[in-house]
């Protein structure tokens, strides 16, 4: 296989590229598109970059689909890597997107927060564990599924039937030396105290492990042989732990499995997609039984066709566990690459991949089912987005007429402050637009100028420092390094979380914003009234009203994010002391310091030789360190 080479092309002009760049490679690769700002926003893999590049620059490209043109009115440059060949091209290119996450490729929406199955293979004893972040190194993940409950009640009934143990961390065990309650209630054998060897563990995570990638058959085989030797043996406890094994395992595969009349082990997977909008179905195939249909929702922003989503999709359905990838997958007729997509997998998998499209039988049938199934749930997800369009839509309505808007408020932000015992106060910002949370305009504000548990002065001065923070981004350039797209936008709607007093002092900090239009009012907690600067009287909306769910909701998002902020500097503040802002001394130094002399009182009344005696401690930093202490008393 050839090495790969990056070759970066294209001119950075003031606006889109017109045409493909006439250097690209001819030859298999990756190419990557870039905006203005140098994001990636699309990654494609081509036989010849030259030529598919070249494709999206066509007349015909630009006007494939809305999304397409939108994406190419905004591509500034082009950046290429050439592979050995189409699967080495595939691979590159869902690592490229997993790097970067372009917003114009098909991606698993939310991916991020699918659950999945780990083993910790890198520990002595390896945990089995739910998780959603499968990216450490040393794991084996299984995965993703569509149902956190599912996977938990899984995790039980491995637990049960093969003793893993629960306890977090690499070392098993507690402190005190003794097994947990899960050993006398016989859900663990014990490793943290020796009352099981590291092969027999090991034996009992492979077993875990080959459940997981669906050989089932062979382990029910193992294990009901064991079963009855133990018994053939007189070691009826033994047999009976194996015929627990046994049951667990029939009742998990019971739950969901329909026996089909041959024993293949293969996935078939379908795609349904509208405009932006796409399902993916995956129907898993063990040991000749169904035994999980998995269904994804798919983010399409640049359209893409059915047979490019599904391709996006395999690769990054099967990109966490090479023991999860079937030997047979059943794909759509319309995926066209699928010999290059069969080599990918395989590599993957380290074994054969085929990928097939059935035209009878019951692989044929099994494909039809997975069509079906994506379909429905396309149509199904397209109701509840457009039932959540309406409610949100007359959430913002009703707001307006209730708060005699002169429009639906389009950007609402709302204030919360948090402190404890007048400590560590702090202040949040979260923004709503389209009755829609936008993390990305969030904001966090440490409070300082205001006397300890003064909430009033705290709203103030959280308020005074939004509204400043908009006249300083209306004199910059979007541009510019310091520009904040928050801190820029106006919003139509201010909501303070609070009463009367806390409406009051963020009227006066937001006197500007209020005569450019923004209308603010405070939503009180007890009793859900809503209190304006135009009357003295609280509002008090319906109880189920949308308009006030909708407030509720950003009242108390804008709580959460305050409390998360207030708990991460309490806790660092717990954990802080006077050698934290010491000159010239840092962790590692720090730890020298405490290891020499025990406490921050041992260090006070260190002598500058005995500073100088430290590991690491040069003798100018030593005399400046004991310089500052004694001078700060």
């Amino acid at each position: 296989m050839r090495q790969a080479r990056t070759m970066i092309v294209g001119c950075y002009r003031g606006s889109a590229m017109l045409k493909a760049p006439p250097d690209l490679p001819d030859q298999p690769g990756v190419y990557l598109f870039r905006d203005r700002s140098g994001a990636v926003i699309y990654v494609g893999k081509a036989k010849s970059v030259r030529r598919r590049v070249a494709s999206h620059f066509s007349a015909h490209g630009r006007a494939e689909t809305p999304g397409h043109a939108e994406m190419m009115s905004q591509v500034e440059a082009v950046e290429c890597v050439v592979v050995g060949d189409e699967a080495e091209a595939l691979l590159s290119e869902e690592a490229f997107i997993k790097r970067h996450r372009p917003r114009f490729n098909v991606r698993l929406r939310d991916d991020k927060s699918y659950p999945y199955i780990a083993i910790s293979l890198d520990e002595e004893f390896p945990r089995v564990y739910f998780t959603r972040e499968p990216h450490l190194p040393g794991r084996l993940y299984f995965g993703p599924y569509t149902s956190a409950k599912r996977v938990r009640a899984t995790l039980d009934v491995l637990q049960r039937a093969f003793f893993v143990r629960s306890c977090t961390g690499p070392v098993p065990g507690r402190r005190s030396g003794s097994p947990c309650l899960d050993y006398y209630i016989k859900r663990c054998q014990a490793p943290c105290v020796g009352y099981v060897s590291k092969e027999e563990y090991r034996r009992n995570i492979d077993a875990v492990a080959e459940l997981l990638a669906g050989r089932h058959r062979r382990l029910e085989a193992e294990i009901e042989a064991r079963m009855r030797a133990a018994a053939a043996r007189r070691e009826f406890e033994q047999a009976a732990l194996e015929r627990n094994r046994l049951r667990a395992i029939r009742s998990l595969l019971s739950e969901r499995a329909h026996a089909l009349s041959s024993q293949l082990t293969l996935d078939a997977v379908a795609i349904a997609s509208e405009g932006t909008d796409c399902n993916a179905q995956v129907l898993a195939v063990r040991d000749g039984r169904l035994t999980d249909r998995l269904s994804f929702y798919l983010q399409n922003a640049a359209e893409r066709p059915a047979a490019e989503v599904a391709e996006q999709f395999l690769l990054q359905y099967y990109g966490s566990s090479a023991r999860a990838i079937p030997p047979l997958v059943l794909v759509p007729a319309d995926v066209a690459e699928r010999g290059a997509l069969a080599d990918a997998l395989s590599r993957r998998r380290g074994a054969r991949v085929r990928l097939q499209c059935p035209t009878r039988g019951e692989k044929r049938e099994l494909l039809v089912l997975a069509q079906r199934n994506a379909r429905l749930a396309l149509g199904q997800e397209r109701l509840r987005h457009e039932h959540r369009r309406q409610e949100r839509a007359e959430a913002l309505s009703g707001l307006a007429q209730a708060l005699s808007l002169p429009a639906p408020p389009v950007r609402i932000e709302c204030f919360d402050v948090s402190n404890l015992g007048g400590t560590h106060t702090v202040a949040s910002m979260v923004v709503f637009e389209g009755g829609q949370a936008k993390r990305s305009d969030y904001r966090r504000f440490t409070i300082r100028a205001v006397a300890p548990g003064d909430d009033y002065a705290a709203i103030a001065e959280v308020t005074e420092r939004r509204h400043q923070a908009f006249i300083r981004q209306c004199e910059l350039s979007p541009y510019d390094p310091e520009y904040d797209a928050s801190f820029a936008a106006k919003p139509e709607l201010i909501v303070i979380d609070g009463g009367r007093g806390q409406l009051s002092a963020a009227l006066a900090s937001l006197a500007g914003l209020r005569d450019e239009g923004v209308a603010v009012v405070a939503l009180a907690k007890r009793l859900e009234e809503v209190y304006t600067a135009r009357s003295r009287t609280p509002l008090r909306l319906e109880r189920r009203s949308h308009a006030l769910r909708l407030l509720q909701r950003i009242r108390d998002e804008a709580h959460r994010f305050a409390i998360t902020h207030h708990r991460t500097r309490r806790a660092r503040g717990a954990h802080s002391s006077l050698l934290d802002d010491l000159p010239g001394i840092g962790p590692a130094r720090k730890r020298a310091l405490l290891a020499r002399f025990g406490s921050v009182q041992g260090v006070l009344g260190a002598s500058a030789e005995e500073l100088h005696a430290v590991p690491g401690m040069p003798a100018k930093v030593a005399a400046e360190l004991y310089a500052h202490l004694h001078r700060a008393g």
